[in-house]
This record gives C-alpha cells, structure tokens and sequence, in this order.
C-alpha cells in the first residue's frame, strides 16, 4: 500500500507494456475465481456459514474466500496504481479499501474454517497449510494497519512515509506472495484429502483435474501480479505498489 507514492516515478502513467501485464492478471483473476467458484458450488454441493446436515458447505466458504480476499482483491489492490485512471488521491483510497475489503473476506475465510472444524470434531491448526496461512493472515492484517497509521491517520511525518514507502510495498507484495503459497498447499491438502478414503475421488476424474487446474490459474495470477508490479531497468527493481 503505497499511500503517498513518494517513490520516484511512481505517478508518472503506466506503459503499455505494465497495461499488457496488467490485464493478463485482472484476466487470470476472474478465472480463477469463476474456477474455484465451480469447484465449491458444482462439485462439492455450495457454500454455507451455517449448515446442519452438511458441514462440509461450511468448509466451502473458506477457499472461495481465502482466494476472493487475500488473493484476488489484495492482487488488485496493489493493481490499483497501474490499472485505474485516476488521480493519486483515488487510487490511494481505492487501494486501502481494496486491501480492506481483502482482509475482511479473508478474515471471514479463516472464521469458516474453524467452525467447520468445531463442528465435526476435527483439530485446528495441525497442518503446515493452517500455520502458514494464520501467519499470513495476521502478517497481511499488520501490514494493512501498518499502513492505515503511517499513511491515512493519523499519519506519519513526510520524512518518515518516504523512508517507508519501499519497505511497505515490499513488505505488501511479500504477504501475497505468501497468500498464493498459502493457496497452493491448501489445494493440495484438500486434493489429498478427496483422494483418500471414505470418497476416494478419481485421481484423473474432472473433479481432480478441476482443483489443479485451479491451482496452476492462481500461481499465474501470482506470478502476473508480481511482474507487473516489478519494473525491471537493467540493474534496478523498484516495485510500485
């Protein structure tokens, strides 16, 4: 979240090549969200926060969100700069209510998983994909205050937002990438887990190809994310955020 965009350069219009990249990322958002929207709602029955026959509609709500949220509004927000025509002032708003709005869905991702596992009696937090995704959440959390404070209110001194400017965008674009490494071990946890006894879900079934293919659309989107917020000189990499 890059609030006062201090950085040299920074508002000076995006080129058609940072446009070409842009958009290939806003494209592969929408993909995987339709995609990962089948998977839950055709697939697996559809999303509820409060279920009593089927709780696994509850776990649903959780990759729909973590992906919603964290992934596909926190990559539009840091997006933002390049992709929307208007004056800083806007963008910076548009970029806080984004990241905003990103850490609510995910805040409300990580809520269902819980009482999903409350629910049916399964423990919390017994698996990598759970403790790197609670980092990332609360690392994604402290970044967006981070920000707020330093940024919007009460704000810091002029000196001190140009010293953290590099920092936060860096820092921001390290928590999404965290997000997508997050969203890759969880498909694969539920993949495995599909595959496994009771269902024993087909390992080359259209349900199985659907969650891969799903998982490849969102490390795309990471990887679209990153190159088009990296500007590459020669020897220097400024990110813009």
């Amino acid at each position: 979240m890059d609030m006062d965009m201090e950085v040299k350069g920074a508002s000076a219009p995006p080129s058609k090549k940072a446009d070409a990249r842009t958009l290939v990322a806003h494209l592969l958002a929408v993909a995987a969200t339709v995609l990962v929207l089948l998977w839950c709602v055709h697939f697996r029955g559809g999303l509820a926060l409060r279920s009593l026959d089927n709780k696994q509609l509850i776990f649903n709500v959780h990759p729909v969100l973590m992906l919603l949220g964290p992934i596909v509004l926190g990559g539009e927000a840091i997006l933002c700069y390049r992709s929307l025509p208007l004056a800083r002032d806007a963008r910076k708003k548009a970029h806080l209510a984004l990241h905003a709005a990103g850490l609510a869905a995910g805040a409300l991702g990580v809520y269902a998983v819980f009482k999903f596992h409350v629910e049916s009696g399964i423990p919390n937090l017994y698996s990598l994909h759970s403790w790197v995704g609670i980092a990332t959440i609360s690392l994604y959390a402290l970044q967006w205050t981070a920000g707020f404070l330093a940024f919007f209110f009460p704000g810091a001194s002029p000196a001190t937002r140009r010293r953290a400017v590099p920092w936060h965008a860096v820092c921001g674009l390290l928590v999404f990438v965290l997000a997508v490494g997050t969203a890759k071990l969880g498909f694969l946890e539920k993949l495995t887990f599909l595959q496994g006894p009771p269902l024993r879900l087909p390992k080359y079934g259209a349900e199985a190809m659907l969650v891969n293919f799903t998982a490849l659309v969102v490390l795309l989107l990471g990887v679209a994310v990153v190159l088009a917020t990296v500007t590459i000189d020669g020897t220097r990499y400024n990110t813009i955020m």
